[in-house]
């Protein structure tokens, strides 16, 4: 309702109760005032408004109700034409009504003469509201129908949702995610980081594919688990279609039979927030936003990431949280345990085996982390300047594989890494 509109028979009546008590209590002089205001303001006759202050301020039932101005072929006329337009609402037909009629007249759907045009032109946004009754009529429109979605992926179905809690301590429960290395623009194929990074222990593992497909990604997980230095006991990736397909979770199932597979909420990433966290810190902070697409790049690439898992797993302390608890301000306080590195934490987690960590801690002591992390930036500096591929060229991705011939064999680590 607009400021300009007139007051209703409801506002003049709340008008009219809200002086009544000043009224009552006034003196003849301020009575003759109040009764001038109230004549100005909801423009009724001073008698009209003594009776009202002086009787029954409530409107009063009709004791004979109206009757209908408008018939049967009236309201079938609106109904048809608001039909024909889906129902809008009220105040856009009353303006269409007249030459929608007219259209509907000639296509021989409504029988239109100058009675019931007239009427049309007559008849109020309330009446056609009553006459359409547009709560009932709010699945008859096409707009608000909700059609049967497509049939899910049969691979969403079997996997329960769900997210691994934060204070998961026992090892081996794995984030999973991966990073697009397209910048800013996602055509043709480009170079993707696929991370596990495990809840319990902050230990994170990488690998650059090219693509997103099926045969890298297996390979990718080939190279991980054949490196990671304990078992796998949950993959938690989120619902893109490089993790979301049979293929892929018929492998993870042959390498690890007993392995827990569940999936975050779509649109969802704070489900995922362990890795998503780490994309930036571990990823991101180092290598950017840009696009990465050619063979030299991939390699670089691959060499740097050797560098940052044993950097990050073997050297950067991290802090886990311990304890949530409220301050008696009702403020969230939160704790944190001693800062370890992901290592030193498997070292005192409750793995029943860990003699594939003491090649690991012997490791740490060879590498020199100065001139391991002097090695991180030169690596950095040097895929920063690569060029990408021309775009008239395409690289084989079968030439991009890790090649792993026995993914169940532990890798030796000592080749990569000889900063003394």
């Amino acid at each position: 309702m607009a400021e300009t509109d007139p007051m209703t028979i409801d506002e003049r009546r709340k008008y009219i109760h809200k002086i009544w008590g000043r009224y009552r209590d006034a003196s003849k002089r301020e009575k003759s005032m109040l009764l001038d205001e109230a004549e100005k303001i909801t423009h009724l006759h001073r008698k009209s408004i003594l009776r009202l202050l002086n009787g029954r301020l409530s409107r009063k039932k009709r004791g004979k109700e109206r009757g209908k101005t408008y018939g049967t072929r009236v309201g079938d006329a609106v109904r048809l034409i608001a039909k024909s337009l889906d129902y809008p609402c009220a105040e856009r037909l009353k303006e269409n009504l007249i030459w929608m009629a007219e259209s509907l007249h000639a296509h021989r759907e409504l029988c239109l003469d100058e009675e019931l045009r007239q009427q049309l032109e007559e008849i109020s946004v309330s009446t056609i509201k009553r006459l359409v009754n547009y709560p009932q009529r709010r699945l008859d429109r096409i707009s608000q129908r909700k059609y049967p979605s497509k049939p899910h992926n049969q691979v969403y179905a079997h996997i329960p949702v769900k997210r691994i809690p934060w204070d998961t301590l026992t090892p081996g429960h794995f984030e999973v995610d991966t990073i697009h290395h397209c910048g800013a623009s996602a055509n043709g194929n480009y170079i993707y980081t696929l991370q596990l990074v495990d809840v319990a222990t902050g230990w994170c593992e990488i690998a650059a594919t090219y693509g997103n497909a099926y045969t890298v990604m297996k390979d990718a997980f080939d190279f991980i688990l054949a490196r990671l230095p304990f078992p796998v006991l949950e993959f938690h990736p989120d619902n893109g279609p490089e993790f979301m397909n049979g293929f892929l979770i018929r492998h993870w199932q042959y390498l690890v039979p007993h392995l827990s597979i569940s999936r975050s909420k779509p649109y969802r990433k704070n489900d995922n927030r362990f890795v998503e966290e780490n994309n930036h810190s571990l990823i991101r902070a180092y290598i950017g936003n840009g696009r990465l697409d050619s063979d030299t790049q991939l390699h670089t690439l691959r060499k740097l990431q050797e560098c940052l898992w044993l950097y990050h797993n073997l050297f950067l302390p991290c802090m886990r949280l311990k304890e949530k608890s409220l301050s008696p301000e009702g403020k969230l306080r939160k704790s944190y345990d001693k800062a370890l590195t992901p290592l030193d934490r498997l070292l005192a987690s409750d793995l029943p085996d860990k003699s594939k960590l003491f090649p690991l801690v012997e490791l740490r002591k060879s590498v020199n982390p100065l001139r391991l992390r002097e090695h991180i930036d030169s690596l950095i500096q040097t895929l920063l300047a690569l060029p990408c591929l021309p775009p008239d060229q395409k690289l084989d991705v079968r030439s991009t594989y890790l090649n792993l011939k026995e993914p169940s064999v532990t890798l030796s680590f000592e080749p990569f890494f000889s900063f003394r």
